[in-house]
């Protein structure tokens, strides 16, 4: 299956013990899509985690902390956290948040509190959430986490993590097409407008890739599997597939899209070729 919508998932809490943020998770070959929902005032403590990790809001205010950088995010801001790297991330009081939520497979969704060493295993949601309500997890939120040596949070040196895109989501289209790429270790961000009736000529992807439509209408079909798709769908691509986009011709296209990196599909073959050992 390459087509799909969050509301067609149940909501999961991606790290009981140190975030109230929950929501859907997409698995796919390099990476998860989720989408994170936060209430008003509540968020992540301190942590981290050995995959990489991308954020683009689509509604609320986000209080974002990487490394040491604390900045108020709005929609329209995407923001990047490198492997390892101390983030925080919490809805202010002007409302509850929902945002693009990406991690690349060489580990799970589930973090590490700030002062702790990341366990030999890394723990799956069902598996941290059956610890929590066993209790035999503290619950970290609203405590805060320090520093101690055995983390390998990294807090220094992670650069400006930070990218304006446009003002507002609400901002009208262009009258061409411009395209947003961001470029980290393991994965790469892109955010797009597209002229109506653009067309993407038919291609073999190099790459996983997911794309989120956020207005528009765009006619996809991969590996033989066709869908018109309209604001809110996904459609994976994967490693390999047969694609070819068509955007309509009423109106641009605006979506959201995450792809994977040469680096992260090569660590994730690799570690899946030697569990098969």
């Amino acid at each position: 299956m390459s087509f799909y919508r969050f509301e067609d998932f149940g909501r999961n809490y991606l790290t009981p013990n140190l975030s109230s943020g929950e929501g859907p998770v997409i698995e796919g070959q390099y990476m998860y899509f989720c989408n994170v929902f936060k209430e008003p005032g509540t968020g992540s403590e301190l942590h981290y985690h050995p995959n990489e990790l991308l954020i683009f809001p689509f509604y609320g205010v986000l209080n974002a902390i990487v490394g040491k950088d604390r900045r108020i995010v709005r929609p329209g801001t995407f923001v990047h956290a490198p492997a390892f790297a101390r983030h925080s991330m919490k809805a202010t009081e002007e409302g509850p948040l929902s945002y693009l939520y990406v991690k690349d497979q060489t580990w799970t969704v589930v973090g590490v509190a700030a002062n702790e060493k990341p366990p030999e295993k890394a723990l799956s949601i069902e598996e941290v959430n059956e610890k929590f309500e066993k209790g035999e997890i503290e619950d970290r939120k609203n405590k805060g986490t320090g520093s101690a040596d055995e983390s390998q949070a990294i807090i220094e040196g992670l650069g400006n993590c930070y990218y304006p895109m446009l003002d507002s989501l609400d901002e009208p289209v262009r009258s061409a097409g411009r395209k947003f790429r961001v470029e980290g270790e393991r994965l790469a961000f892109e955010f797009a407008d597209i002229p109506p009736g653009t067309e993407t000529p038919e291609f073999e992807s190099a790459h996983e890739k997911f794309i989120y439509l956020m207005s528009g209408n765009l006619d996809a079909d991969v590996g033989g599997e066709k869908k018109s798709m309209g604001e809110g769908d996904i459609v994976q691509i994967r490693k390999g597939d047969a694609a070819r986009m068509v955007a309509g011709n009423e109106a641009p296209v605006r979506y959201a899209a995450v792809e994977s990196m040469p680096y992260l599909e090569e660590k994730v073959d690799q570690m899946r070729a030697e569990e098969g050992k």
